[in-house]
């Protein structure tokens, strides 16, 4: 099987996947829940394993290396995968914040994301094929990208998603909004009106270009982390295609199925409260060793043993998780306990024959409980 055979397979599943997970949000008669976005997003990551192990046990060995090649693919491909998925979990949460901030209606946040996806994917593969060119031809340039790596993991560690996002800040959407006037109707699907025969923008193209120049920065922290992921140890071990076959194909894989997620993440941020802990340690990591891969004893090692980046980027992402779960989120408990004593005062002081409002506040107060 060439790597022609990987090639076809691979967008032949990602059309299918994203029609599937395109279908599946957008035919709905309400919002999705939280466990059916969970189970589909929980499909989606167990399609991309199992191509990674495909890859594992039958890729075509490279005939100028000496190391396993359907090994060494499978095992870069999966730590490709797990290092752009998490990343891409971190970026839904900046969307979720800008469609809150936006005042996005739930109807048309899939729309959006779909576009912001595709614009991310486009992103994506652009600027992985221009930076493995780059590296390729000067290799001097890996030690940039793990300078941008440390960087960018300083940053996520020590700075509020909060902080990073401001639509009204954002330089397309103020000279969009000073050329053109706004469509007073917040929750027009539109991205362009007519009013009295003059031409109005609306809310979504806003929203639109604060995501997909959003999706820029994205991509500038990405590709330096699975370039580095990919190139990780000596070179020669690869050729170029099979090296630009794993980036594309770990970080479109990435990016799929983030439709659904999406969703969940909405009910349940709070478990993952420590992912951009997590991420910012396998940046720094991945950070790290491009720029000690200038000592060849450390290149040798990491290309002998793989499996150890592997280990690495799953135990964090799993301690993460783990540790969100565990360790509560004070300043919400704060919120849910005042808002419980707002119920209860407003159930005290509700007359005894407007029942009907009782009975609605009980309900309320039950489930804050």
């Amino acid at each position: 099987m060439s790597i022609t055979f990987w090639w076809i397979a691979f967008i032949v599943i990602f059309v299918i996947v994203y029609a599937i997970d395109l279908y599946v949000t957008d035919h709905r008669n309400d919002e999705v829940s939280i466990k059916t976005s969970l189970r589909w997003a929980g499909t989606w990551i167990a399609i991309a394993l199992i191509f990674g192990m495909l890859l594992y046990f039958f890729f075509p060995q490279n005939p100028d290396s000496q190391v396993t090649t359907s090994k060494l693919m499978g095992i870069k491909f999966i730590s490709g995968y797990l290092t752009e998925y998490s990343l891409s979990v971190d970026n839904l949460f900046v969307f979720i914040m800008i469609f809150s901030m936006m005042g996005i209606s739930a109807s048309n946040q899939p729309k959006l994301l779909m576009l912001g996806i595709m614009i991310s994917i486009v992103l994506r593969i652009l600027f992985i094929l221009v930076g493995m060119e780059l590296v390729e031809r000067f290799h001097w340039i890996i030690y940039i990208f793990g300078i941008i790596l440390i960087w960018t993991a300083y940053k996520m560690a020590f700075t509020a998603e909060d902080d990073n996002v401001n639509p009204e800040a954002n330089v397309l959407y103020k000279l969009a909004s000073k050329i053109f006037p706004i469509d007073p109707n917040e929750h027009s699907p539109h991205f362009f009106t007519k009013i009295d025969g003059k031409r109005y923008i609306t809310v979504m193209f806003l929203a639109l270009l604060v995501i997909g120049s959003t999706d820029i920065l994205f991509a500038v922290d990405s590709i330096p982390a699975i370039i580095g992921v990919i190139k990780e140890g000596m070179t020669g071990v690869l050729t170029l295609p099979e090296e630009n076959f794993l980036a594309v194909s770990s970080n479109v894989f990435a990016v799929m199925g983030l439709i659904s997620l999406f969703f969940a993440l909405k009910g349940i941020m709070g478990m993952f409260r420590f992912l951009k802990h997590g991420v910012s340690f396998i940046l720094l990591f991945i950070g790290l060793k491009m720029l000690l891969s200038f000592f060849h004893p450390v290149a040798e090692f990491f290309s002998a043993h793989s499996w150890i980046s592997l280990a690495i980027i799953v135990f964090t992402l799993a301690f993460s998780v783990l540790l969100s779960m565990l360790i509560s989120d004070e300043k919400k408990i704060e919120e849910e306990k005042a808002k419980i004593q707002e119920l209860e005062k407003k159930l005290s002081d509700q007359p005894t024959h407007e029942d009907w409002e009782t009975e609605e506040l009980k309900k309320k107060l039950q489930q804050r409980k």
